[in-house]
Protein backbone atom coordinates (compact mmCIF):
# COMPACT_ATOMS: atom_id res chain seq x y z
CA UNK A 1 0.00 0.00 0.00
CA UNK A 2 1.11 3.54 -0.71
CA UNK A 3 -0.01 6.48 1.40
CA UNK A 4 0.04 10.05 0.12
CA UNK A 5 -0.63 13.23 2.04
CA UNK A 6 -1.95 15.72 -0.50
CA UNK A 7 -1.89 19.38 0.51
CA UNK A 8 -2.58 22.76 -0.99
CA UNK A 9 0.51 24.96 -0.70
CA UNK A 10 4.02 24.35 0.57
CA UNK A 11 5.27 23.97 4.11
CA UNK A 12 7.61 26.87 4.76
CA UNK A 13 8.32 26.88 8.49
CA UNK A 14 11.71 25.30 9.15
CA UNK A 15 10.70 23.65 12.43
CA UNK A 16 7.73 21.95 10.74
CA UNK A 17 9.85 20.79 7.83
CA UNK A 18 12.41 19.33 10.24
CA UNK A 19 9.69 17.52 12.18
CA UNK A 20 8.09 16.18 9.01
CA UNK A 21 11.44 14.96 7.72
CA UNK A 22 12.13 13.17 11.00
CA UNK A 23 8.93 11.11 10.74
CA UNK A 24 9.13 10.65 6.97
CA UNK A 25 12.55 9.00 7.44
CA UNK A 26 11.12 6.72 10.12
CA UNK A 27 8.11 5.81 7.97
CA UNK A 28 10.32 4.43 5.19
CA UNK A 29 10.70 1.25 7.25
CA UNK A 30 6.96 0.56 7.17
CA UNK A 31 5.21 1.96 4.13
CA UNK A 32 5.68 3.94 0.95
CA UNK A 33 4.66 7.44 1.99
CA UNK A 34 4.73 10.65 -0.02
CA UNK A 35 3.75 14.27 0.50
CA UNK A 36 2.25 15.90 -2.59
CA UNK A 37 2.11 19.68 -2.34
CA UNK A 38 -0.13 21.31 -4.91
CA UNK A 39 0.42 25.00 -5.63
CA UNK A 40 -1.64 27.56 -3.76
CA UNK A 41 -4.14 29.48 -5.82
CA UNK A 42 -3.02 32.92 -6.96
CA UNK A 43 -5.07 36.13 -6.92
CA UNK A 44 -7.77 34.76 -4.64
CA UNK A 45 -9.04 38.13 -3.38
CA UNK A 46 -11.49 38.36 -6.29
CA UNK A 47 -12.77 34.80 -5.73
CA UNK A 48 -15.57 33.74 -3.41
CA UNK A 49 -14.98 30.91 -0.95
CA UNK A 50 -16.95 28.53 -3.19
CA UNK A 51 -14.89 29.56 -6.23
CA UNK A 52 -11.66 28.93 -4.31
CA UNK A 53 -12.87 25.50 -3.17
CA UNK A 54 -13.92 24.68 -6.73
CA UNK A 55 -10.51 25.62 -8.17
CA UNK A 56 -8.72 23.66 -5.47
CA UNK A 57 -10.96 20.69 -6.29
CA UNK A 58 -9.90 20.89 -9.94
CA UNK A 59 -6.24 20.75 -8.87
CA UNK A 60 -6.87 17.83 -6.54
CA UNK A 61 -8.89 15.81 -9.04
CA UNK A 62 -6.20 16.27 -11.72
CA UNK A 63 -3.67 14.65 -9.39
CA UNK A 64 -5.52 11.49 -8.38
CA UNK A 65 -6.58 8.38 -10.23
CA UNK A 66 -9.94 6.62 -10.29
CA UNK A 67 -8.63 3.77 -8.12
CA UNK A 68 -7.21 5.97 -5.35
CA UNK A 69 -9.09 5.96 -2.07
CA UNK A 70 -9.53 9.53 -0.86
CA UNK A 71 -9.76 10.28 2.83
CA UNK A 72 -10.37 13.86 3.85
CA UNK A 73 -8.77 15.34 6.94
CA UNK A 74 -11.88 17.24 7.92
CA UNK A 75 -13.09 18.73 11.19
CA UNK A 76 -16.42 16.92 10.75
CA UNK A 77 -14.84 13.54 10.16
CA UNK A 78 -14.75 10.57 12.49
CA UNK A 79 -12.50 10.94 15.50
CA UNK A 80 -10.14 8.06 16.18
CA UNK A 81 -7.65 7.34 18.91
CA UNK A 82 -4.13 6.50 17.76
CA UNK A 83 -4.88 2.81 18.35
CA UNK A 84 -8.13 3.04 16.37
CA UNK A 85 -6.30 4.82 13.55
CA UNK A 86 -3.72 2.02 13.44
CA UNK A 87 -6.61 -0.44 13.12
CA UNK A 88 -8.08 1.68 10.33
CA UNK A 89 -4.80 1.57 8.38
CA UNK A 90 -4.32 -2.13 9.08
CA UNK A 91 -7.80 -2.84 7.73
CA UNK A 92 -7.00 -0.91 4.54
CA UNK A 93 -3.79 -2.93 4.10
CA UNK A 94 -5.67 -6.20 4.68
CA UNK A 95 -8.21 -5.15 2.04
CA UNK A 96 -5.31 -4.75 -0.45
CA UNK A 97 -5.94 -1.05 -0.98
CA UNK A 98 -3.25 0.13 -3.40
CA UNK A 99 -3.24 3.87 -2.74
CA UNK A 100 -4.66 5.90 0.13
CA UNK A 101 -4.65 9.64 -0.34
CA UNK A 102 -5.28 11.78 2.72
CA UNK A 103 -6.13 15.36 1.79
CA UNK A 104 -5.67 18.58 3.72
CA UNK A 105 -7.94 21.18 2.14
CA UNK A 106 -7.43 24.86 1.68
CA UNK A 107 -8.49 27.53 4.17
CA UNK A 108 -12.21 27.07 3.41
CA UNK A 109 -12.30 23.30 3.34
CA UNK A 110 -13.46 21.14 0.45
CA UNK A 111 -15.89 21.56 -2.42
CA UNK A 112 -18.89 19.26 -2.81
CA UNK A 113 -17.06 17.48 -5.66
CA UNK A 114 -14.30 16.44 -3.28
CA UNK A 115 -16.76 15.36 -0.58
CA UNK A 116 -18.55 13.19 -3.15
CA UNK A 117 -15.31 11.60 -4.37
CA UNK A 118 -13.96 10.84 -0.89
CA UNK A 119 -14.58 7.48 0.74
CA UNK A 120 -14.14 8.72 4.32
CA UNK A 121 -13.43 11.71 6.53
CA UNK A 122 -11.19 11.73 9.57
CA UNK A 123 -10.83 14.51 12.12
CA UNK A 124 -7.45 14.87 13.79
CA UNK A 125 -9.02 16.82 16.64
CA UNK A 126 -12.04 18.86 17.57
CA UNK A 127 -9.60 21.77 17.79
CA UNK A 128 -8.55 23.72 14.73
CA UNK A 129 -4.89 23.62 13.68
CA UNK A 130 -3.08 25.52 10.96
CA UNK A 131 -2.82 23.70 7.65
CA UNK A 132 0.93 23.73 8.15
CA UNK A 133 0.85 22.02 11.55
CA UNK A 134 -1.69 19.40 10.46
CA UNK A 135 0.94 17.99 8.10
CA UNK A 136 3.39 17.25 10.89
CA UNK A 137 0.69 15.94 13.24
CA UNK A 138 -0.68 13.61 10.57
CA UNK A 139 2.70 12.21 9.52
CA UNK A 140 3.58 11.53 13.16
CA UNK A 141 0.24 9.74 13.63
CA UNK A 142 0.86 7.53 10.59
CA UNK A 143 4.26 6.64 12.02
CA UNK A 144 2.68 5.95 15.43
CA UNK A 145 0.03 3.77 13.77
CA UNK A 146 2.64 1.58 12.13
CA UNK A 147 4.57 1.16 15.37
CA UNK A 148 1.31 0.05 17.01
CA UNK A 149 0.62 -2.40 14.16
CA UNK A 150 4.13 -3.84 14.55
CA UNK A 151 3.90 -3.96 18.35
CA UNK A 152 6.86 -1.62 18.78
CA UNK A 153 7.33 0.45 21.95
CA UNK A 154 6.81 3.99 20.55
CA UNK A 155 3.15 4.27 21.63
CA UNK A 156 2.31 4.02 25.32
CA UNK A 157 -1.17 3.05 26.52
Amino acid sequence: MKITLLTIGKTEDKYLLEGMEKYLKRLKHYVTFAVMELPELKNTKSLSQDQQKSREAELILKNISATDQLILLDENGMTLSSTEFSGFLNKKMSASVQQLIFIVGGPYGFSDDIYKRATEKISLSRMTFSHQMVRLFFIEQVYRAFTIIKGEPYHHQ
